[in-house]
């Protein structure tokens, strides 16, 4: 049975456009899109106030971390949330644990979201991803100056559907096994410039430098001038990675990792950097240097929800894009980082995006507004 979908304006090859109708199969494929300025004569069309768009890509999210929701205090700075963190996720059964990532999982289905990169640390919740409607496309962490072999996870990696290996960061991870799996296959996603203490480090300096040399870590990677340089002479230039907050990116790093590939993706989690240590993702300089971004809500550990709306409405406040280019972020952009924008990301003939309504936007200036909600309509 054919359904006929419409709304005030559809995301359509990056523009918002009226008077569209998606025509939409029992299989979610859709079969045609309709322009017409007669939709009112049009019979059996389902029309939804607000905006049509595919299904949204989460760019990065930890969803076994879900289990930590409200249990670490905002603003604490990116040192103390780890500490943080430590100290709390033992407290928990792995039934509470589990249960808290269904809910998430459903959650963010009904919100609208199609595809996830997730990053994990163990299998406990991958039957939740495994059993979901959302496509979950996961990479097990390497993390861990001390932790210099990468078998156990790829171990793991090779008994699950769409699963890979990546290194945490390029100052918690040894050289060895950071260019190992660099140069690996599967999705690569490294969190990278999310304070200045990671740049520091490579100038032997600051507060990461300081607790490492108290615990007697030693770093062998710190011949490089910055953590960008690493990221860009580690990997092959054919690999797609995504790299995640870049809140204290400078000009000069995305300019390094660009020239090494152009299949590099700069996913931000506003959100998360505001819960952590009220830093903001540079975004113009980001979008004047031609970067790829895409949008992630991190975790329920620090954010307030998954809510990818909610991320888009504070990148709203710290850019001028244009509300079809911020919404190509949540969607296109994100398929094209994971590698699966045949079939996702974006409204065409021939693909199952998934279609969702964007509702209680400011629909005469083509704005999020606070009240600005998503819901799935297929």
């Amino acid at each position: 049975m054919t359904r006929r979908i419409a709304s005030h304006y559809a995301l359509i090859n990056g523009a918002l456009k009226r008077n569209m109708v998606i025509e939409v199969d029992d299989r979610g494929v859709i079969t045609d899109i309709l322009e017409t300025s007669a939709l009112d004569a049009m019979a059996s069309v389902e029309f939804y106030p607000g905006i049509l768009i595919p299904g949204m890509v989460n760019a990065h999210c930890h969803l076994e971390l879900s289990y930590l929701h409200n249990k670490i205090e905002e603003g604490t700075g990116f040192a103390g949330f780890a500490r943080a963190i430590g100290a709390v996720r033992n407290n928990f059964t792995d039934e509470e644990r589990i249960h808290a990532a269904e809910v998430a999982d459903a959650r963010m289905w009904n919100e609208g979201v199609e595809v996830v990169a997730d990053i994990a640390n163990d299998s406990l919740v991958m039957g939740v991803k495994e059993r979901s409607k959302i496509e979950y496309h996961t990479m097990f962490e390497h993390f861990g100056l001390n932790n210099r072999t990468t078998t156990p996870l790829r171990d793991i990696a090779s008994q699950h559907h769409n699963a890979s290996v990546t290194p945490h960061s390029t100052y918690s991870v040894q050289e060895a096994p950071f260019r190992e799996l660099c140069g690996g296959e599967g999705l690569l996603s490294l969190h990278l410039l999310e304070s200045d203490d990671e740049t520091l480090l490579y100038k032997k300096s600051g507060s990461l430098w300081d607790w490492y040399e108290r615990r007697g870590w030693e770093c062998d990677f710190l011949h490089y001038d910055t953590p960008a340089q690493r990221v860009a002479e580690s990997i092959p230039e054919n690999r797609a990675l995504l790299l995640v907050h870049g809140t204290r990116a400078e000009e000069q790093d995305v300019r390094v990792v660009a020239q090494r590939t152009e299949r590099a993706t700069w996913v931000l989690c506003p959100e998360s950097n505001r819960y952590i240590s009220r830093a903001t993702p540079p975004v113009e300089m980001f979008r004047r240097l031609g970067a790829k971004i895409a949008v992630g809500t991190d975790s329920l550990t620090s954010a307030r929800d998954l809510s990818m709306i909610e991320n888009l409405r504070q990148l709203n406040g710290l850019c001028d894009a244009p509300l079809a280019e911020m919404l190509t972020w949540a969607t296109y952009n994100g398929a094209m980082a994971l590698g699966v924008e045949s079939n996702k990301g974006s409204i065409e003939r021939g693909k199952a995006p998934g279609l969702v309504v964007v509702e209680g936007a400011d629909l005469h200036n083509l704005r999020l507004l606070p009240e600005t909600t998503t819901r799935r309509i297929i």
